[in-house]
């Protein structure tokens, strides 16, 4: 041993070390004797299943490295671990096979950035004779992050082997990493291993309905990470349809399914019948023998999810008891590949409706674009993030970004739920804090128990922000529940949160209400708004404060000329933290409005001479326009008959605004009545009805929004 710990130390590597001499696999406390080692030159161990067998082995060492991953200390005294040449100053990977040096490097360095330990993966060692020794090893970050790593190494007995693969394999619910944990565990019996997963496995739906002998495999793992020959099939890759059927045929024996073994290389011809086969399944010429087992979900009758392939030497065939193990190792791990099948299938719902709900245009008067990447798939599912952007029927544009609470099917319903909520209050006119305060309230319900509708999942905390541009005034009119402020850039680059009174998520207890604000601020055209949840900014190793600084600065480096998609990605690349711990949603929008010759407004008073003002106004502005007669003929009637009615029942200033959009041109008719216009079921000659129903024969559509000093009756004609 090269140090000698002190016992009050606290580092990973002393903890270790002190451990070493009591860690006994069956208990007891005689230590292995030296001369336990001296019959076999290559200092293997004889494995003791039985407390009989012999005395109880030492089996724990452990390695510290720099950040390097060059030694420092070692403490593998233990003669199971004798020929293993961890030489002080060495690289670590000297201690691997070939094929095992990128993985290895890669769990490495990610504990060392990241410094979250990685815990009981089986590995296979190199002794100095060529022979391997398969440990549990657990890379463990030092006490400070400039003293590098310890790498615990507990030698193997096969059932401490199979509860550690087991344990390993159970860690994560992506399917990909499943398989990948399983593949590594497999090493122990063999040069190389890989899993087939059957495709509807793969992508997480069922198979309990497939045909016999019909399988289409894709192989989900492969280990270890090396060069293969061309023709292989590797990660990623669908196996030949033909290979797909005789490994089914195989494993599909007398309709159970069963493990088969191919003891060489003439065998494995035999079966596969053609070269094109060998190339796609066999890796490499020194692959003699193969074990397929199946992956077995138990019932009646058992589904079989896919095969696994362990392949050897020509010199080291499988023992019976070896095939024993490698079928109780898939048996036990088999329940983990179908609960991440399962998790699979639910992120993939979760995340096609999470799709559905990006925003797909904005209209003519604003650019948007979004990006939207969930946690990484071993999470429990896709969170609640949204955005949406729409136009609305009157002309304005509306802005949206949510973040519900949670992750996985309850988040994602509740998340559509809001979302299409939100678009329909806002196309109904209402207000943003209007529309909040529903939110509000439909959260507040979800969450109650008495009215049936909570569920087990609580949507209380959940975020919301809502937007809305009027591309005539250049105004966005905004309110926010719980949500982090937006980021306006004005055209000249300057680019700032903007100053939005903090208010209580959605949901909030009744003693924490409080009335939602409407924050109005100017965007001429050529601004640049960012819409985001707080997965882009919230980093533990910075303040909130510094990530919205960052998004801000990455937002104001967007030129005008950018594609707003390409510089949308651009800006999540450039702020999203390292290690994503949470959604990540961004909403680019860039303020166009309409052109200043496109639109006109007059403000008329209440007079009975208003509507006759209004039509001589709006008259001469279509004959400038060049509209053609029988749209300038609806126009008028139109503004005449929504002039009079405002100034019947309304009163105060009326507010006349004309806007040339697309093929269409808009009427707006502003008054300070707060009395909702409604359709009634008298005809053209009832005269307290007439007005609305000429308004409803002249227009593509018409509605009514409110505002702070009345309402905005709107109507859309034609071209």
């Amino acid at each position: 041993m090269d140090s000698t710990p002190s016992p009050s130390s606290s580092s990973p590597f002393d903890l270790v070390s002190s451990a070493l001499g009591r860690y006994i696999p069956r208990g007891g406390a005689a230590a292995a004797h030296p001369a336990d080692s001296r019959d076999d030159p290559a200092g293997h161990q004889p494995e003791h299943d039985h407390p009989a067998a012999g005395p109880p082995e030492r089996i724990l060492g452990a390695v510290n490295l720099d950040r390097e991953l060059r030694v420092t200390h070692r403490n593998l005294e233990a003669p199971v671990f004798a020929g293993l040449d961890a030489v002080i100053g060495s690289p670590f990977v000297d201690l691997l096979p070939q094929g095992d040096v990128p993985t290895v490097t890669r769990r490495l360095r990610q504990v060392l950035d990241t410094g979250e330990a990685h815990v009981a993966r089986v590995q296979r060692l190199r002794r100095r004779d060529g022979s391997e020794l398969v440990v549990s090893m657990s890379i463990l970050p030092a006490a400070a992050p400039q003293e590098g790593l310890t790498v615990s190494l507990i030698a193997m007995a096969r059932r401490l082997h199979l509860y550690a693969a087991e344990t390993a394999i159970g860690t994560s619910l992506d399917i990909g990493e499943t398989a990948q944990s399983l593949a590594e565990s497999l090493l122990a019996w063999g040069d190389v291993a890989a899993v087939d997963l059957d495709f509807a496995v793969w992508t997480g739906e069922g198979v309990t309905e497939r045909a016999q002998g019909r399988i289409r495999l894709r192989r989900a793992a492969l280990v270890p990470d090396r060069a293969w020959p061309e023709g292989y099939v590797t990660l990623g890759e669908d196996l030949p349809g033909d290979a797909s059927r005789l490994l089914a045929q195989a494993i599909r024996r007398a309709d159970a399914p069963q493990s088969i073994v191919l003891p060489d290389r003439e065998a494995i011809e035999r079966v596969l019948g053609s070269p094109r086969l060998v190339r796609a399944l066999v890796p490499g010429d020194r692959s003699a023998g193969v074990a397929c087992v199946p992956l077995v979900l138990e019932g009646d009758p058992p589904v079989v999810l896919g095969v696994v392939e362990v392949w050897r030497r020509a010199d080291r065939p499988f023992a019976d008891s070896e095939l024993l193990d490698l079928q109780e190792l898939v048996a036990r791990t088999s329940h983990h590949v179908d609960l991440a099948r399962q998790h699979q299938r639910e992120h993939t719902q979760v995340l096609a409706l999470q799709r559905r709900l990006l925003p797909r245009s904005a209209g003519r008067t604003v650019q948007t674009a979004s990006v939207y990447r969930p946690t990484t798939p071993d999470s429990a599912g896709v969170g609640g993030d949204w955005v949406n952007s729409f136009p609305l029927p009157d002309g304005r544009t509306a802005l949206v970004v949510g973040d519900v609470v949670g992750h996985g099917l309850g988040a994602a319903a509740t998340m559509g739920q809001l979302s299409m909520e939100a678009r329909a209050l806002l196309s109904a006119g209402l207000a943003p804090d209007e529309v909040l305060e529903h939110l509000d309230e439909t959260v507040t319900l979800l969450d109650d128990p008495e009215s049936g509708l909570a569920a087990g999942y609580s949507a209380l905390g959940s975020t919301c922000c809502i937007a809305v541009y009027d591309p005539v005034s250049h105004r966005l009119a905004l309110s926010s529940a719980g949500h982090l402020p937006p980021i306006l850039v004005s055209p000249d680059g300057h680019a700032a949160p903007l100053p939005v009174h903090p208010h209580p998520g959605l949901g909030a207890e009744f003693a924490l209400r409080e009335p939602f604000g409407v924050h109005t601020f100017v965007a001429p055209p050529g601004s640049l708004l960012a819409l985001y949840t707080d997965g882009l900014v919230e980093d533990p190793a910075v303040p909130i404060d510094e990530g919205i600084g960052r998004l801000a600065a990455a937002v104001s480096a967007v030129h005008p000329w950018d594609t707003l998609q390409q510089a949308a990605r651009r800006v999540v690349s450039e702020v999203m933290p390292t290690r994503q711990r949470d959604d990540v949603t961004l909403l680019l929008a860039r303020m166009i409005g309409y052109r200043k010759g496109d639109t006109a407004t007059w403000r008329l008073p209440a007079r009975d001479d208003a509507a006759a003002r209004a039509r001589a106004l709006v008259a001469a502005l279509l004959r400038q326009w060049r509209t053609r007669e029988g749209t300038r003929d609806s126009v008028l009637l139109l503004v005449s008959e929504l002039v009079t009615n405002a100034v019947r029942f309304a009163g105060g200033p009326i507010t006349v605004r004309l806007i040339r959009a697309g093929p269409g041109l808009l009427c707006e008719v502003g008054d300070t009545g707060n009395g909702r216009p409604r359709l009634g079921r008298g005809g053209l000659l009832d005269d307290g009805g007439r007005g609305l129903h000429v308004v409803h024969r002249l227009t593509s559509r018409w509605g009514v929004r409110w505002t702070d000093t009345g309402k905005v009756v709107w109507a859309e004609v034609v071209r």
